[in-house]
């Protein structure tokens, strides 16, 4: 009876997963036709291409993970969510912590059907037999792998049914540092992976940013030459350095400018958009609570390749500033990684970091690039969630109005770059 059971699976799983590879599972005790379902035993593994992951399972109210192995590409994720019995509240992230939906509400008895593109990548380069070089505190990182990996958060999840299918629509590729990265653990957050929420089903985003990359590193690492070799004509690359190129020998004017060019011109070459970001302030104030600028020319090196080069330029430096004058010395902790001991598992000292952000502020700067995309009237602008009611950095969110539920998983090591 199991050996019938496990064959009758295996041609449930063809059937379904077949052709265009549409992968469709159902998270309820009743069946569905079409659907796999996913019971408690359900576990991913080297026995089984799908089920719950990273030691969790659907348990009461409390957040889970589910993985199934699946090509890279972009995808979009149609779910079902919503309880015949009791009313839900659904946070759904993907692969390493990015925001996909944010506190879905359904009442009791209602149930909502929403759609969101994920996009999946491996280390290989398709051009030719090479791979990116990662580094060891990537191995075990969610982004990098032929899985998709769902985190499913909220007050009281409720997600009821799943289905991934390929996704042909444009991507925004993000090349970046720390800044800008997809933080896999809590408090850490960067605003790329804030970004797939506050854009709709019609694209999709590519965060190729990593923590201590600089405009040279992000080449030899061969991150870039990954990103062009999935880059069609029309998507976008935003690219934001500077906090790791000042560390480096060489000038703003000459060295970085000089890569920041070639970032631009290879995307160019291959039919993409480009946008440039400056670098957001770090967090350091002078006796007067205005913020010190320690980028030196770095920012303004960015303002005037834009500006020879022809090229949309977001300037996040300056918003920056008048975004942390606005919180305050103070109370702009609250956007950073500023902690005290005993708050995360392990975490035997403060955490005191100014340079890289918690989700709160990971999400205030992540509104800082969409007010930069429609004031500067670049196109993507039209795939810009109805949701989002603009943004004004002299008047930012209150930390009490940002609930993005935590993940489950933290560390108090802190990103290359710091």
């Amino acid at each position: 009876m199991k050996f019938q059971k496990l064959i009758f699976l295996s041609l449930l799983l063809t059937s379904v997963f077949a052709n265009a590879q549409e992968y469709k599972f159902n998270f309820t005790n009743i069946d569905k036709k079409g659907f796999v379902k996913v019971t408690p035993k359900t576990v991913y593994s080297g026995n089984s291409s799908y089920g719950f992951d990273l030691g969790t399972k659907k348990e009461g109210n409390k957040p889970y993970c589910f993985s199934t192995d699946i090509p890279e590409g972009n995808y979009q994720v149609t779910v079902l969510l919503g309880s015949k019995t009791e009313a839900t509240n659904t946070t759904i992230k993907a692969e390493s912590r990015r925001l996909m939906l944010e506190n879905i509400e359904t009442p009791k008895g209602k149930f909502v059907k929403k759609l969101f593109n994920v996009n999946i990548r491996n280390k290989i380069i398709t051009s030719g037999n090479d791979t990116v070089k990662t580094k060891s505190r990537e191995f075990l990182k969610l982004n990098w792998n032929n899985k998709i990996t769902f985190e499913i958060n909220g007050t009281n999840p409720g997600l009821v049914q799943m289905t991934i299918k390929p996704s042909n629509v444009p991507t925004v590729f993000l090349a970046g540092n720390s800044t800008v990265v997809d933080q896999d653990d809590e408090p850490w957050c960067g605003w790329g992976q804030i970004l797939p929420r506050f854009l709709n089903k019609k694209i999709a985003v590519a965060n190729y940013a990593e923590s201590g990359e600089a405009s040279n590193t992000f080449v030899s690492s061969k991150r870039f030459a990954k990103l062009i070799s999935k880059l069609k004509k029309g998507d976008y690359v935003f690219i934001e350095f500077g906090h790791n190129d000042e560390k480096q020998k060489g000038s703003a004017f000459t060295t970085f400018k000089a890569n920041m060019k070639y970032l631009v011109d290879k995307t160019r070459e291959k039919g993409g958009i480009p946008v440039l970001i400056t670098p957001m302030h770090r967090r350091r104030f002078d006796e007067n609570g205005k913020i010190i600028n320690t980028h030196g020319d770095y920012p303004e090196a960015v303002r005037v390749l834009a500006k020879e080069e022809n090229i949309y330029l977001i300037d996040l430096n300056n918003m920056s500033q008048t975004l942390y004058e606005a919180w305050g010395d103070e109370n702009s902790k609250k956007a950073f990684v500023h902690y005290p001991a005993g708050t995360f598992p392990g975490q035997n000292k403060a955490l005191e970091d100014n340079t890289h952000f918690n989700t709160y502020g990971g999400y205030e700067i992540c509104k800082c690039i969409l007010k930069g995309i429609v004031d500067n009237n670049i196109p993507l602008k039209k795939y810009i969630v109805k949701d989002f009611k603009g943004f004004n950095p002299e008047n930012p969110d209150k930390i009490e109005e940002v609930k993005v539920p935590p993940t489950p998983f933290s560390s108090t090591i802190k990103p290359d770059g710091n």
